[in-house]
């Protein structure tokens, strides 16, 4: 029985340590600096992706009235800022746009982000948004290093400008590898305030993605307080009955 116990757990670990292998030797990704708690960080990638992302991207599980709670707003504030598709201020955020009219311009439906950092993780969230670049053979003429061939044109070019892929250098017949991208046409944006911009928009969407988040963290802080309290009661007590013990 013994030998059995120690089979199951060698299997285990070694699945573990094999899982974290191969998550190792994926592609290394910056990372996002993303902080729940920078309140104006919220309220700046929010502003951001509702002039450009809400166009074509749902946030369907995510409400206007929730996102005024939680990021400190006013209604005033959310319908005349925020909301650009016409929703109420008890509706989900909800793209505008026909999903005929977007298979027709980029082949599929663009996703719902709801989920997208959850799904993906703000590392690669914050990657993705850095890793645009203008390629001629593309059909949208816009290609990425992240997520090659993605179908979808970059919505921020305006604010970082347009990039242009470096190549390694290689032999003759080779097919081309990208090395890093360079700034080719500035945007509105300094590359600093960009990385700043591209953050913002990452930590909203990671808000989205979880937005309990934010009142889990703040009740955690009481929680671990009265169990410190709880514990430090029930030592008094366990102490008084068991004092005439010997």
């Amino acid at each position: 029985m013994t030998k059995r116990y120690i089979s199951i757990f060698a299997l285990a670990f070694g699945l573990l340590l094999g899982t974290t292998s191969a998550m190792a030797e994926g592609p290394e990704l910056p990372d996002a600096g993303t902080n729940l708690r920078d309140t104006a960080s919220l309220q700046r990638g929010a502003h951001i992706f509702f002039n450009y992302c809400v166009g074509c991207h749902s946030l369907k599980y995510l409400r206007y009235e929730r996102i005024a709670d939680d990021l400190g707003l006013t209604e005033d504030d959310v319908m005349k800022n925020l909301d650009f598709t016409g929703g109420k201020f008890g509706d989900p955020v909800i793209s505008h746009m026909p999903e005929d009219d977007a298979q027709k311009f980029f082949g599929k439906a663009p996703p719902d982000l709801s989920l997208e950092v959850a799904a993906k993780g703000a590392n690669w969230v914050f990657a993705y948004l850095n890793s645009f670049y203008l390629d001629p053979k593309s059909p949208i003429g816009w290609n990425n290093t992240v997520l090659p061939n993605a179908a979808m044109p970059f919505p921020l070019w305006e604010l970082q400008g347009e990039q242009v892929p470096v190549f390694k250098p290689g032999k003759p017949g080779e097919d081309p590898v990208i090395e890093s991208l360079k700034l080719l046409h500035p945007g509105k944006l300094t590359p600093e305030q960009y990385q700043q911009a591209a953050r913002d928009v990452t930590n909203f969407l990671e808000y989205a993605s979880e937005p309990v988040a934010l009142q889990r963290r703040h009740y955690g802080i009481w929680v671990v307080l009265f169990l410190l309290g709880f514990t430090f009661l029930a030592y008094l007590l366990k102490k008084e009955y068991w004092k005439d013990v010997h």
